[in-house]
This record gives C-alpha cells, structure tokens and sequence, in this order.
C-alpha cells in the first residue's frame, strides 16, 4: 500500500475532511459528543479527527480538535463535566482520560499522552508530554511547554509552572526548560503516523521520505519557538 502523503503537521492548516460539525472553537455540539462506543460512530461524530482506532472507547461530554488522535484501546469517559481534546494532541495506547469529582479534563493543543497515561480531572495546558504510566490526579495544572516523567504521579491540586520538567511520586519540578520544540515534534510525528493509520499504513516512520520530513518539522518548530521565545535556547534557568 502506498504511504501516506507527509504533510507539514506543524502549520496551521487545518486537517481536511469531508464532514465537518465543527462550531464556534472548532469542537462539535453538544449532540455530537455523547455516547460514541463504536469506531464508525466515533469516525462520523469526530470527522475532523485525523485518527480514532477500531479499540478505543469514547463516553459522554468529549471535545476533539483538528487533527486529533486516539490510539489502540485508549478510553475517554465523562459522565459529568467534559473532557476536551485540543488541536492536534494525541492520546496514545492504554491511555486512561476521565473527568474528576469537580472538574473537566482539558488537554491543550499539540500534546502528547502516551502510553497507559491516566488523566483524571485535570488541565494539561499546549505543547506538553505526558510520560509513559504517568498518572495527573484532580484539580492539577500542567503549564505549557512541560514534560511529565514516565511512571511520575501528580498529586490532586498540583500546581506545575510552563515551561517544566516534573518527575517523582509525588512528582515535583526537577529542572526550568522551555520544551516547546520537543514536544512539538513528537506531536506532528504523531499527526503523520495517525494520518498513515487512517489509510491502513503501518509503517510511516521509516524510509528516506519520513526522515526528511521529520528535520523539516524539527527545522519549522525551531522556527516557530524562535518567533514566540527568541534565541536559540529552551533553558529558562
């Protein structure tokens, strides 16, 4: 099968689909978001997704952005509150999402959840990664540009500040860096690689092309991160 067209998931051009149900933010009504527990469902409400695998499960008040991924046997449930997935974020395999006691779940644009992370309640805010078995409890704030160490546990009401390196149980800051460029890119591979699923191509990170689109993406993040930051550097201290 040929493989998936590499596209600049960086840009702000918006994934392209058929259907759209998108209003105001670019979330779907509140109709559209309730209930989805097949994928041709999930498919037909969410149109604007870029990827939502056959296993994973979707219940209640969901929001799903542009360019949107849900990975193998990801679940997403909010029987009260909502759950809202941003522009381009990524909910990888065995990810956990639910709403908390009091609170919705918000993850921001352009983040990476990945493996058997649990979000319970919590904001994520944009251009975060979320590590492997990571769990971020009710009423915690992930600023943006951070990054949660694999198997960190974020205590309830945790605050974090941008721009963050967090790991322990309880998990607190270890290090100040800006991780906008990292993050970033992790993101837009992930965009590529749901765009090659949703056409039944498995192996879109290989090959000469896939190499040299992801330095381009690398390239056009540095751009980017140059144009909000300046300098060169992510280190804030």
């Amino acid at each position: 099968m040929t493989t998936a067209p590499l596209p600049s998931p960086l840009g702000g051009a918006r994934v392209k689909s058929p259907r759209r149900v998108l209003r105001g933010k670019g979330l779907p009504p509140l109709s559209a978001r309730l209930s989805l527990t097949s994928c041709d469902d999930a498919r037909m409400r969410f149109p604007q997704a870029a990827y939502i695998d056959a296993s994973a499960r979707i219940f209640g008040a969901v929001e799903i952005g542009d360019g949107a991924s849900l990975w193998p046997y990801a679940v997403v449930r909010a029987e009260s509150q909502f759950v809202r997935v941003g522009r381009g974020s990524n909910l990888q395999d065995h990810v956990m999402v639910h709403v908390g006691y009091r609170s919705p779940t918000i993850i921001g644009e352009h983040c990476s959840i990945t493996h058997r992370a649990v979000l319970h309640g919590c904001q994520i805010g944009d251009h975060c990664l979320i590590g492997i078995g990571a769990t971020v409890m009710e009423g915690a704030v992930i600023g943006d540009n951070s990054i949660v160490a694999g198997h960190s546990f974020v205590a309830d009401g945790t605050v974090i500040p941008a721009n963050s390196i967090v790991m322990g149980t309880p998990a607190r800051v270890v290090r100040t860096h800006n991780n906008f460029i990292a993050n970033r890119v992790n993101a837009a591979l992930y965009l590529h690689n749901a765009l090659a699923y949703a056409v039944g191509e498995h192996r879109g990170w290989q090959g000469p092309a896939y190499e040299a689109a992801a330095k381009a993406w690398q390239a056009e993040a540095e751009r980017e991160f140059a144009a909000r930051y300046g300098g060169q550097s992510g280190d804030a201290g």
